[in-house]
Order: structure tokens, then C-alpha cells, then sequence
């Protein structure tokens, strides 16, 4: 099949730098508009791979998030928010990037080129065959990510994508590719934009589900939630008050005991 690079492709709008402020915000915000749609036309790919991924971590199975770049540090954010929001281990979710931690706050250069590192950065986890690995990279044509992906298929690892370029070596590589055409970015090439608005939607639809299938949710409340601030202690407070209808005082001595909504609800019921 044909390969272009939608994400590299010129932007619609020219002589940018002429604009005023208020028309440089008025388009760019015109083409975040497109991004939700395109995330819409794929949610029977991210459906396929929740329900994939699932039944891998129902039975032990953690989820690896790899890219480079914005690609990586995306994978890293929505990782690192599912032990505070859902209460599970820092190892249930993986965050992997190209150049290593550092590469969060800074740019690594060429790091993204290595072909063979994504696969051993994954091997420090002991990865097998339970686990899955989402990588996620706007081009679809990042070699860390992409080596990474062919090594895990071959040894029989679940495999997922997100990129913005249809078929695209990493479109092709996943078993599970979702790829949202947002079209060309505001500032051509600024993949950060609508490329990483898409993923970042993705990842936030992707983990949430997944934490709603494995019950780190009752109704539409996080149960489970660390509670690592007064205003997540609060928040606790009021859901223990509406799921056993006491008062404000026996809810915070219920948290207060038990450091849990569900511990507390459960306690009191």
C-alpha cells in the first residue's frame, strides 16, 4: 500500500508569523476541532485492543507504553496517573522513551534511531508473554519503537499502535493499530499538536477502560484512589457520605481507619 506522511504534510494555513495572536489561536483551535473526530472513526480499533489487553491483565498481564519524543513522554504521563487514580502498582502501567528518563525534560538526540534499544529497555521488565505493548509514535516510522514492536511479535507479546499516518511501517507491524487521521498540524511537522492531542486522548480512553474492566470503579467514582492530598481526602469523605448515607464525621473516621473508600465502604457495610 501507499505510505505518506499526512503528519508531515504542508500546513493548510500559510504566512503564520503575519497573523495576529487572536487568528493564530482562532486556527489552531479550528484544527484541534478535527481531532475528536478522527478519534471517533477509530474507537472500533482502541474497542478491539481494550478487549485484548483485558483479558491479558485479568490474567497478570501488565500494559508497556513505548515511543520517543512527545510519543513517550504521552505514554509516560498516562501511565504515571493510574496508581494515584486507580490505586494499582507502578507496575501495572509502563511508561518507556527513547533516551531514558532523562529524555522526559530533554531531547536525546538520535536516540529515537536505535532500532534494537526499544526491545532491550523492554527486557529490564522481564516482559513475557502476558504483558502487551502499545507503541505509540505520530510518524509510524520510529525505529526505537518499531524494533521494539517486531521483537515482541516475535516472541508471541501482544502488540498495539497509535500513529497518525496510515499505513505506515508501525501501522503495519501491530496486531492492534489505531491510527486517528488528524491531517496536516497547524505549524507543519509540529506533531506535538493535533498528532499528540490524538494520542493523548487515546491513551486516557484506552487506560480508563481498562481500569473500568478490572473494577477499579464503583458506579462513576474512583474507589481506589490514593488519597495523597486534602483534596482527595475530601473527595473520599463524600463518597463514603453518599454510599452509606452517615454524616461527615463517621466519613472521616472511616477514611481516617481505613485510608480507603473501598476499605471504608466495605467496613461499614
Amino acid at each position: 500500500m501507499d505510505f505518506k506522511k499526512i503528519t508531515e504534510q504542508n500546513s493548510n494555513y500559510d504566512n503564520i508569523e503575519q497573523r495576529s495572536i487572536l487568528e493564530i489561536l482562532d486556527k489552531i483551535n479550528i484544527e484541534d476541532q478535527k481531532v475528536s473526530l478522527a478519534v471517533k472513526k477509530v474507537i472500533p480499533n482502541i474497542n478491539s485492543l481494550v478487549e485484548a489487553v483485558t483479558k491479558k491483565m485479568k490474567l497478570g498481564g501488565r500494559l508497556f507504553y513505548i515511543g520517543a519524543g512527545t510519543s513517550g513522554r504521552l505514554g509516560i504521563v498516562d501511565a504515571s496517573e493510574c496508581p494515584p487514580t486507580f490505586g494499582v502498582s507502578q507496575d501495572l502501567v509502563v511508561g518507556i522513551i527513547a533516551g531514558g528518563d532523562s529524555a522526559i525534560r530533554k531531547a536525546v538526540e538520535f536516540a529515537e534511531d536505535d532500532i534494537n534499544q526499544g526491545w532491550s529497555d523492554l527486557n529490564k521488565f522481564k516482559i513475557n508473554k502476558l504483558d502487551t505493548v502499545i507503541g505509540i509514535a505520530a510518524s509510524g516510522t520510529t525505529p526505537y519503537v518499531i524494533g521494539a514492536l517486531k521483537k515482541c511479535n516475535d516472541f508471541g507479546i501482544l502488540t498495539g499502535s497509535i500513529t497518525c499516518n496510515p499505513n505506515s511501517p508501525l501501522d503495519e507491524i501491530a496486531k492492534h493499530s489505531i491510527v486517528p487521521i488528524v491531517g496536516p498540524e497547524f505549524i507543519t511537522g509540529s506533531t506535538r499538536m493535533k498528532s499528540g492531542t490524538a494520542q493523548k486522548l487515546i491513551l486516557n480512553m484506552i487506560s480508563t477502560t481498562l481500569m473500568i474492566q478490572l473494577g477499579k470503579i464503583k458506579g462513576n467514582k474512583m474507589i481506589d484512589m490514593q488519597l495523597s492530598n486534602n483534596k482527595l481526602v475530601s473527595r473520599a469523605e463524600k463518597m463514603v457520605m453518599e454510599e452509606t448515607n452517615v454524616n461527615l464525621e463517621t466519613a472521616k473516621k472511616l477514611i481516617k481507619l481505613h485510608g480507603s473508600v473501598r476499605k471504608a465502604i466495605k467496613a461499614y457495610k
